[in-house]
C-alpha cells in the first residue's frame, strides 16, 4: 500500500508500450520510481472542444498553477511549522488539498494535449459538433436550446449538451424540421428541430 492506495496492476497485454522506444519518458506516470502507465498520444483519441471550452479549461489549469500551487505549498510550510505533523489536522488537509490540486492540474493537462478545437463560426449545415439547437418537445410544446459541446466541457444547466449524451447522439446528422427520439431513464421523448445556428 503507497499512501494508503494499493498499487496499480496493468496486465502486460494492455503494457505493450512499455517496451516501445517511441513512448516518451514524460508520457508515463510514475510512483516512487516505478512506471505504472504510459501513454501513446499517437493513438490517443482526440477531444472535440469549443474554443470558449478550452480557453475555460486553460484558465483553470494557470489558476491552478499559479494561484492554488503556490497557496497550498505555503500552507503546508505553515502547518509543518505547528509541531507534530501525526495529529497535525491542519497539515494533513492541506497534504490532502495538494494531492487533489496536483491530480487536477495533471487531468487538465492531459485533456488539453487531445484538444482538437473545433469553432463552430465555420460550420453549417445539418446537426453536428458545436451546433446551437432550439427543440420542442412534442408532447409538451416546451422549448429547450442548448450547445452541442465536448464531454469536459459540457453542462446541461448552462445549456451545453454532451456530444455523447443520448440527446446530441440522437440529433447528429439531422435538420430543422425533422423529428427525433431519444431514450432517456423516463422513457422515449419525441422533440421537433426548430432552428440551428453555428456561432
Amino acid at each position: 500500500m503507497l499512501g494508503g492506495f494499493a498499487p496499480l496492476h496493468f496486465p502486460r497485454h494492455l503494457g505493450q508500450v512499455f517496451d516501445d522506444p517511441s513512448i516518451r519518458p514524460d508520457a508515463c506516470l510514475m510512483r516512487r520510481g516505478e512506471t505504472i502507465l504510459c501513454v501513446d498520444e499517437k493513438n490517443m483519441e482526440k477531444i472535440p472542444m469549443t474554443p470558449a471550452g478550452n480557453a475555460a479549461l486553460e484558465a483553470e489549469l494557470k489558476n491552478l498553477k499559479s494561484v492554488e500551487r503556490p497557496a497550498i505549498i505555503e500552507a503546508i510550510a505553515t502547518a509543518r511549522e505547528l509541531g507534530d505533523l501525526k495529529e497535525n489536522a491542519e497539515y494533513h488537509s492541506a497534504r490532502e488539498k495538494q494531492g487533489f490540486i496536483e491530480g487536477r492540474i495533471k487531468e487538465l493537462e492531459s485533456i488539453l494535449s487531445l484538444a482538437d478545437v473545433i469553432d463552430p463560426a465555420k460550420l453549417s449545415g445539418a446537426i453536428k459538433f458545436g451546433a446551437k439547437v432550439t427543440l420542442v418537445d412534442e408532447d409538451t410544446d416546451e422549448e429547450k436550446t442548448w450547445q452541442i459541446v465536448g464531454e469536459y466541457e459540457a453542462n446541461i444547466e448552462n445549456g451545453l449538451l454532451n456530444i455523447k449524451s443520448p440527446i446530441a447522439r440522437a440529433l447528429i446528422g439531422k435538420d430543422e424540421g425533422d423529428s427525433v427520439e431519444v431514450r432517456t431513464p423516463g422513457g422515449v421523448r419525441s422533440y421537433e428541430i426548430l432552428n440551428i445556428e453555428y456561432a
